[in-house]
């Protein structure tokens, strides 16, 4: 496709080519019905059909059964931070949080106005460059449920493996990691994800739960904030984000049809962050990685050079190289390349010889 950049945007992020140009060749009619899928109602039958087979995607990919919901929500990962701790534990009861980076942080401050909150581990001062290990791990004595960010995007801290908390209902805020790798559900109780990093544009979050803990939602609360209320309604409690479930649909098809499904996905992910960091250690001294090697993320690879002046110049000239959106966050600096799943191997080939030339003319 003509113009296109390889675009290093941490979200929302680039979107697979095959599913833009499905998208664009279906916009102003799906199907048969003559209308674009963002036109018909979402009672419809055809728009059943997508949010079904949405869902079921998700349920594939995941391996999970009739065990686990698979909820469509507004709101962002943002409103996820209130409705856990409103809907799986009490105000008398604890919950245990891994604080690894920026959006775990975020998410214990909400958690502190709903419910006791221990921390089982806070790397703030650490500057946010490595990540625990289970011995690392400090548990409170019964904790309603423990939660964790599995890719903490703005610091480019992934886990490898989810933290070991026994019988505990396990939280995971994947929404930068979803669908790029295998996740064993049966140690998970819910796993939630906003879709504009991996599975769709904005405005769609994806919450997988335990159909147990759906029984802890308390019928105070109000009803957009109730998970229950969204299962009952069979995840239409309200007019749901059409375009954005369809648009899933077609990541999920891509996924298992495309890429051959998580396994063979995760393998991608990881080839194409090694190119990158394989760059950065080449370059020592020039280039330094925020990440401790063991704690690197696939997702999101974040480095800075010697300068303010020297990064400048590098975000500068690398869009010249049709190589964009690479600036740090504003709270860490330096580079990012942000490499989802959409993101592909030519982009992250050109990056990593980008990052040589630049190296080798300014080192």
């Amino acid at each position: 496709m003509a113009n296109r950049v390889f675009n290093f945007s941490a979200g929302p992020a680039g979107l697979p080519e095959s599913v833009l140009l499905q998208a664009q060749a279906e916009l102003l009619s799906y199907g048969d019905c003559g209308a674009s899928i963002m036109e018909i109602s979402h009672r419809s039958e055809t728009f059943k059909e997508i949010l079904d087979s949405a869902r079921n995607g998700i349920r594939t990919l995941l391996a999970v059964g009739d065990d686990f919901d698979v909820l469509l929500i507004q709101g962002g990962s943002r409103l996820q931070f209130s409705m856990i701790p409103m809907n799986l534990a009490s105000r008398e009861q604890t919950a245990d949080y891994v604080v690894s980076g920026a959006w775990s942080a975020k998410a214990l401050e909400e958690a502190h106005r709903e419910c006791d909150v221990h921390i089982s581990w806070n790397g703030t001062s650490d500057g946010f460059d490595r990540l625990p290990v289970n011995e690392d791990l400090l548990r409170s004595e019964k904790p309603a449920f423990a939660y964790y960010c599995s890719n903490e995007t703005i610091h480019g801290l992934q886990f490898p493996e989810a933290p070991d908390y026994g019988s505990v209902p396990l939280v995971c805020d994947a929404s930068s990691d979803f669908l790029s790798r295998p996740v064993d559900m049966q140690r998970h109780g819910l796993i939630y994800a906003c879709a504009q990093k991996n599975v769709g544009p904005a405005g769609l979050t994806v919450v997988v739960i335990r159909r147990d803990l759906l029984e802890r939602s308390s019928d105070d609360l109000p009803g957009y904030l109730n998970f229950k209320s969204h299962s009952t309604a069979n995840t239409m409690y309200n007019t749901p984000p059409t375009f954005a479930i369809y648009i899933m649909d077609l990541v999920c098809k891509w996924i298992i049809d495309e890429c051959g499904g998580l396994d063979s996905l995760a393998n991608t992910n990881r080839e194409k962050a090694e190119l990158l960091y394989a760059a950065i250690d080449r370059h020592a001294g020039f280039y330094s990685g925020h990440a401790q090697t063991a704690s690197r993320s696939n997702m999101n690879v974040v480095f800075k050079l010697p300068s303010d002046e020297l990064t400048q110049s590098f975000i500068e000239q690398a869009a010249d190289h049709s190589l964009t959106s690479l600036a740090g966050h504003r709270s860490v600096g330096g580079i990012r390349a942000s490499i989802y799943n959409a993101m592909p191997q030519a982009g992250v080939e050109s990056l990593a010889g980008f990052m040589d030339d630049f190296a080798n003319a300014n080192g």
